[in-house]
């Protein structure tokens, strides 16, 4: 089992080298086309955190969706979108 702070390294590693990551099927942007991938999220929430590369957990709601990174952090379906506000916020 890893330790906390070699997940967090690894992340400052693969963050480091600038990698980008498809959120939807997870693998590397620069490589072949993502044009699938762009179309499904137009629907769909992020699976994978474009950073790392981690599965994220991801919670559906009826109002959207919200997703997060164990090392990340989270985004809603909001704050993808530039939309001011919290998915799931009473108000």
């Amino acid at each position: 089992m890893e330790s906390e702070a070699a997940v967090e390294q690894e992340a400052a590693n693969s963050t480091a080298t600038q990698t980008m990551w498809c959120d939807r099927c997870g693998e590397d942007v620069a490589t072949g086309t993502h044009d699938g991938c762009a179309a499904a999220r137009a629907l769909e929430p992020p699976r994978y955190c474009r950073r790392c590369r981690r599965r994220m957990k991801v919670q559906v709601l009826p109002a959207g969706w919200a997703a997060r990174c164990a090392v990340h952090g989270g985004i809603s379906q909001s704050t993808a979108t530039g939309v001011a506000g919290t998915v799931g916020a009473d108000g």
